[in-house]
């Protein structure tokens, strides 16, 4: 080639750490099938409830006196059977995935806005600030995280809303070490230090540099505390603090099943199937991103 037609040549295109983890991501089979049936479950916690409703007329709520605890059964269209008040397990099940992916999604939105904007605030900010907020951090990991969410929601109640905030209010203590140790190597990068001499705010170095920068833990962070977050809601149910009657999680039900598990299996099986797929593909996903959004591997 002539060097005329090498000047006139189009420049290759660089892939950036997003294109490379896209590429990785779709070449992991477990992780990409993780994601397809979790955007299945998420589908069916959204609609399944209102469709089983119209197809069947069980709503979660419903209760049959002359149908109390028989097994799965198309006399009535009780397809997993019922419950021991006479309840359709098909649609408790449905509306429990739908309250149990919304506490775990919720619950790390809440500890993410937290532990992102204090992680990355202690990093940034450095000296006697970071080392306060971090012994700050330091003192509620002393606090057993269990003691914590029981505390605040004795105290504030056992609404659902309450209970996503007690969770996230507890699980955002590692994504504030996270972020802060990410942002710490980040600080003195010459682009930092360009928009501090362009005459850029703190506040705004740590939001369009800084928190843009550290979204790779922080998404894999997520996707496993996801998974976390909903093991956590299920052992508040088993204590009895979870989510209240008439509303279900798949902790409940599994509470409720384990007590019924040699007369009533079926009670038990439905919820603990849902969970163990919901919880296998969180954890497959979150190996998926962690491989694909590791620099070492570009």
């Amino acid at each position: 080639m002539t060097n005329a037609a090498l000047a006139d040549a189009p420049l290759a295109k660089g892939r950036s750490l997003w294109d490379d983890a896209r590429r990785r991501m779709a070449r992991n089979s477990a992780a990409m099938t993780s994601l397809v049936i979790l955007g299945l479950l998420v589908l069916v916690a959204i609609f399944g409830p209102f469709i089983w409703k119209a197809l069947s007329g069980h709503g979660f709520e419903t209760i049959y006196r002359d149908r109390v605890g028989i097994g799965p059964t198309l006399n009535g269209l009780h397809l997993l059977g019922t419950d021991t008040e006479g309840r359709d397990v098909m649609a408790r099940t449905l509306v429990g995935l739908r309250i149990s992916l919304m506490v775990g999604v919720v619950a790390t939105l809440v500890a993410l806005a937290i532990g992102v904007l204090w992680g990355a605030t202690a990093g940034y900010v450095g000296g006697a600030v970071d080392q306060v907020m971090m012994r700050i951090v330091d003192v509620l990991y002393a606090v057993p995280f269990i003691f914590f969410v029981i505390l605040l929601m004795v105290v504030f109640g056992r609404e659902l809303i309450l209970i996503f905030v007690a969770i996230g209010a507890v699980e955002w203590l590692t994504m504030a070490r996270i972020v802060r140790g990410q942002t710490i190597a980040l600080r003195n990068k010459e682009f930092i230090e360009a928009a501090r001499a362009g005459g850029v705010g703190g506040g705004a170095i740590i939001a369009r540099h800084i928190v843009p920068n550290v979204l790779g833990p922080v998404v894999i962070y997520a996707t496993i505390n996801v998974a976390r977050v909903i093991l956590l809601e299920s052992f508040l149910s088993f204590l009895g603090l979870g989510v209240q009657e008439p509303l279900t999680s798949l902790g409940a039900l599994i509470s409720a099943g384990a007590r019924q598990m040699e007369t009533a299996p079926w009670m038990l099986m439905a919820p603990a199937v849902t969970m163990f797929v919901t919880l296998l593909c969180l954890n497959f996903l979150g190996d998926g991103l962690r491989d694909a959004l590791d620099p070492k591997d570009r």
